[in-house]
């Protein structure tokens, strides 16, 4: 007999909720989670043609992520961006319909009419005959909403959907444990980095914990910030700002950079070295980065000017040593950062580019070991280091 087209009453549900209980529950994503109970539940005989799991979260650029699995079907992840809740796909959908209601829906898809949603249309045209979407109710977190579809030619039967529902309440915990880990990952992710919220799910949450590591430090900082600020209308300055620390991100991250924080106008990244036998590698890749920095700076400050705007200036700071990575603050307000001579040089570089009208100091042991050969610009004094440095700069 073929998939799903099996008598409801054919299949038992017991032993996929065991298999949950025991092993599903382990798995440690969505889409493996999915994919598995998928499988057991048109093993046991369930009329499933189609599932979905779609869960809202917090995230600076999705508002929603789930998983999709049609029979004969890789699983899908899906992901929807800001803006997804004021867009037609979802303006009518059954998704909004149980979303505002909390409250189950359910269609025939082969009895659909013109004023049905157009994704009801899409399923039936598939050759889906038979729809239920419902929300799953969760303690702490935004309900994700699940839906189930058949091609059976006599659809669900109430007994399906009952099994449906007992499935559910034995997802949901598991379906919020995901939602929560996610949740954490992204928030720190987002507002610390990668780097620094790998450390803390890790178990560095104490004052005083840390490592010493190798590092290549970046420091960088627009130009005449406060006299913008003064003379800026505030949603300018605002987009001005972000436009800036857009490119550093966009310049640092591909080639291995963590952004440790944002302070005010300033950026303070590091590129850790695993391995002394990299650092000429991870030193090329820094400076590659303040080249794009400066080029796309330079690309749109054309673009500003056009439109009659201020340029963006900044100045960056290059230097590498050992560096004290890890957790300073108070008992119960803690900071993740780095601390060291090395990282007050960094910052003096920064400084330094203001005097010197360039864009970006690198210091003399930043040089050394860099790849890319660059130009000295003499010997200059730094503030809080007994002799002067020699300092070099892009080529």
């Amino acid at each position: 007999m073929a998939e799903g087209s099996r008598e409801a009453d054919d299949w038992k549900l017991e032993p996929v909720l065991d298999w949950l209980a025991r092993e599903g529950r382990l798995l440690p994503d969505m889409a493996r989670l999915v994919e598995a109970l998928t499988g057991r539940l048109v093993a046991a005989g369930a009329p499933l043609w189609r599932l979905t799991i779609g869960l809202q979260t917090i995230h600076p650029q999705i508002r929603t992520m789930g998983v999709a699995w049609r029979r004969g079907e890789a699983v899908q992840q899906q992901t929807r961006p800001h803006g997804i809740l004021q867009s037609p796909a979802y303006i009518g959908s059954p998704i909004q319909q149980i979303t505002d209601t909390r409250r189950p829906v359910r269609y025939r898809l082969d009895r659909l009419t013109p004023d049905n949603h157009e994704v009801l249309h899409e399923l039936a045209a598939a050759g889906g005959i038979d729809y239920y979407a419902t929300p799953v109710e969760l303690v702490h977190s935004r309900p994700p909403a699940m839906t189930f579809a058949t091609d059976r030619p006599s659809g669900f039967a109430e007994s399906d959907i009952a099994k449906f529902r007992r499935l559910i309440d034995h997802l949901a915990p598991i379906a919020e444990s995901h939602i929560g880990h996610r949740l954490s990952t992204t928030l720190l992710d987002t507002y610390l980095g990668r780097v620094v919220g790998e450390q803390i799910l890790s178990g560095q949450i104490k004052r005083g914990d840390g490592q010493t590591i190798n590092a290549v430090l970046w420091f960088s900082d627009m130009r005449d910030f406060t006299g913008l600020n003064e003379r800026l209308p505030a949603d300018e300055m605002l987009e001005l700002l972000n436009n800036y620390l857009q490119l550093v991100g966009d310049a640092v991250a591909p080639r291995g950079g963590e952004i440790l924080k944002f302070i005010g106008d300033g950026v303070m990244v590091i590129f850790p070295v695993d391995d002394a036998m990299f650092l000429p590698m991870v030193t090329s890749s820094a400076l590659g980065a303040a080249r794009q920095l400066v080029e796309d700076a330079e690309a749109g400050n054309l673009a500003r000017a056009t439109g009659g705007r201020e340029p963006m200036r900044f100045g960056v700071g290059l230097h590498v040593g050992i560096v004290t990575f890890g957790n300073i603050g108070t008992e119960d307000r803690l900071d993740f950062t780095v601390i060291g001579p090395a990282v007050n040089r960094a910052a003096r570089l920064e400084g330094l580019t203001k005097d010197l009208g360039v864009s970006v100091c690198a210091s003399a042991e930043f040089n050394d070991v860099c790849e890319t050969p660059m130009v000295s610009l003499g010997r200059h004094p730094l503030k809080g280091v007994p002799e002067p440095v020699e300092v070099f700069t892009l080529p």
